[in-house]
């Protein structure tokens, strides 16, 4: 199966399947309503300029091409499948912020879709996850670009979801940020089954600039997210987990998969195909791949045994997501 399918059935048409299609507007909780509660029980989301973020290269044969072409090749291209008619998965300029401190984790994604200047204002989609280390409670804002239209809109200025008025001239929260109802419709966590903050060979080139809870609390504030669960799959003596849990949603049916070599990213080049890239996990893996597969092949097939059938009396399975309050 495709990777794009695999993830369209995962993350919802809306999310990942490519059309960006449009979702109704179901409000059971006002932005800044969620928003303000994101900034009480997790920490205040500041206000910033996408173009302050740094830059996801995108490379071909480990060097930066000296042009981009539609629909290209990449050694490291973004796994979240971009609309038909976007530039593809090797689209460059994506942008990654960090507003972290201390126990307070908050990432923002600026991503591009479409080819422009590497100044230009004009993004396809921003993202912020907001993580308290602490307490595991998550929060989580998106917004993007209008189904059909490639131009983009302006990022100079993000505006913290929870801000009442904004600055003169500038774009309100309200008009910014999807609504949480919305926002939940995309149902995030089944990508982000297994941490708030997920690895993948693209993002892992800027990983110093995201922070990490792998084995922390993880749970999601806001009524509309009540429904957003995940497990933790395991077995005995088993090294897939030695470093991170592993979700019984997109880890099952993505990410061990294309972590090991046994299905390729779109928009893939030969070396992303290749060994060692092929298999990434473990991360800046430097083995010979007859010393990764001695090492991890057994335990790779007991993980896939328990995502095919978790009730096998070798798997261990644990609740990582806990719902939040519907209250």
């Amino acid at each position: 199966m495709k990777i794009t399918s695999l993830l369209s059935a995962l993350c919802l048409a809306a999310a990942v399947g490519g059309a960006h299609a449009a979702t109704p507007k179901i409000v059971t909780q006002s932005l800044q309503e969620y928003g303000q509660e994101c900034a009480e029980m997790i920490g205040q989301i500041p206000a910033f300029d996408c173009l302050d973020g740094t830059i996801v290269p995108i490379t071909v044969d480990g060097k930066t091409p000296s042009e981009y072409t539609s629909g290209m090749t990449c050694d490291r291209p973004a796994l979240l499948p971009y609309k038909p008619d976007s530039f593809g998965q090797c689209t460059p300029y994506s942008r990654i912020l960090n507003f972290s401190r201390d126990k307070v984790q908050i990432s923002a994604f600026c991503r591009r879709e479409q080819l422009r200047d590497p100044k230009s204002v004009m993004f396809d989609e921003v993202d912020i996850i907001a993580h308290n280390a602490n307490s595991g409670k998550t929060c989580w804002f998106h917004a993007e670009d209008k189904p059909g239209q490639r131009g983009g809109f302006d990022a100079s200025r993000v505006p913290p979801p929870n801000e009442k008025v904004a600055p003169p001239k500038r774009v309100s929260a309200k008009d910014f940020w999807w609504t949480p109802g919305r926002t939940a419709q995309k149902n995030c966590a089944s990508c982000h089954d297994a941490d708030p903050f997920m690895y993948s060979p693209w993002l892992g080139q800027v990983w110093h600039k995201v922070p990490t809870d792998p084995l922390g609390r993880y749970s999601n504030i806001g009524k509309d997210f009540a429904s957003w669960h995940s497990n933790s799959i395991s077995t005995r003596d088993n090294t897939c987990v030695g470093c991170h849990r592993i979700g019984d949603q997109a880890s099952c049916s993505v990410y061990i998969p294309m972590a090991t070599g046994k299905i390729s990213p779109k928009g893939g080049d030969a070396m992303a195909m290749s060994y060692p890239l092929s298999h990434w996990m473990p991360v800046n893996n430097d083995q010979t791949k007859a010393f990764w597969t001695k090492a991890n092949l057994e335990s790779l097939q007991k993980i896939m045994t328990c995502c095919d059938d978790p009730k096998n009396p070798i798997c261990t399975i644990t609740p990582i997501i806990t719902p939040a309050s519907k209250k």
